[in-house]
């Protein structure tokens, strides 16, 4: 059966590759960005008179992008601040990735490949169908083993098959969007969430609740705020910092309930999965985080 699914995600994506459109940036120079965030993890655990257990990861990555919506992305951890035990106290590779967005028709396709969060591995795809300006329905799927190099080389097997679907509505007016989604997660547990977020100039702020088979009921709130500088030179080599900073809380504290891998190191809820040049939909038609100084030599 896994075999079964492996071989028709592969045959899609080849299928569907050849024959779609790559969108607004196909025409555009291949560049590279390079740079680092800061990951922030923190545990409410009372033990040995400490409140919290923290966790602080430097995150230095590069994105290579390529003609035709290609792209090849890596991401490390170096920890600075641990409390978490052995584990995690090792720098190491968090992430590496190709990936290729497509476009059929109405239809926007990503498809990515290679070690992603989460310490998974293996293969992935996400679509977005806008069905007209203020709804939309979404979808990911991914067959994927586990991968870590938190201690030592470890490696299962690819074999594990998650997946979601979900539906968009969205307020222009208001830049209010609301999210419904169920599936099947990384941890093998099955669930439903609904979310409402406002988007803001540079910023994104949500609440959500959710049900999971292990996590039961649970809600909690989430900030996504972009990091200037907004306007940036565009060179062939481009150095800056991450592009945004996310916050998750929820109020049970459950690390593991309805979790999904990333397969972009800066990848966020404000600016979704896809180009904004080529889908103009939801938060994507209001002005951009990020322009381009004059004087750049990247084009």
């Amino acid at each position: 059966m896994n075999k079964r699914i492996l071989s028709f995600l592969i045959g899609v994506a080849t299928m569907m590759c050849n024959g779609m459109s790559c969108g607004a940036q196909t025409q555009r120079e291949s560049y590279v960005d390079i740079f680092s965030g800061v990951e922030f993890n923190y545990r409410n655990i009372y033990y040995n008179n400490k409140l919290y257990d923290l966790l602080i990861n430097l995150t230095p990555g590069f994105k290579w992008h390529l003609k035709h919506q290609w792209m090849i992305a890596a991401e490390g951890y170096v920890p600075i601040y641990n409390d978490y035990g052995e584990r995690y106290k090792r720098i190491r590779l968090n992430m590496a990735v190709v990936s290729k967005e497509a476009q059929w028709g109405k239809q926007f396709f990503k498809f990515s490949g290679g070690l992603f969060g989460r310490e998974r591995y293996g293969i992935d795809m996400k679509w977005m169908y806008p069905m007209n300006h203020w709804l939309a329905v979404d979808a990911q799927i991914g067959y994927t083993g586990f991968c870590s190099m938190a201690v030592d080389w470890e490696c299962s097997k690819m074999e594990r098959v998650t997946g979601w679907i979900g539906a968009r509505m969205y307020m222009n007016k208001l830049n209010t969007e609301f999210r419904l989604q169920g599936g099947r997660y990384i941890y093998e547990d099955y669930g439903v969430r609904g979310e409402c977020m406002r988007h803001f100039k540079h910023c994104t702020v949500g609440v959500y609740a959710q049900y999971s088979d292990w996590g039961e009921e649970n809600f909690g709130f989430k900030v996504v705020m972009m990091i200037p500088p907004y306007k940036r030179k565009m060179r062939k080599i481009n150095f800056r910092p991450a592009s945004n900073f996310r916050l998750t809380y929820n109020l049970q504290a459950d690390p593991y309930s309805m979790l999904m891998y990333r397969t972009d190191p800066e990848e966020n809820e404000r600016e979704g999965n896809f180009n904004r040049n080529s889908l103009q939909w939801g938060a994507n038609r209001m002005p951009a985080d990020f322009s381009e100084k004059e004087g750049g030599s990247g084009k």
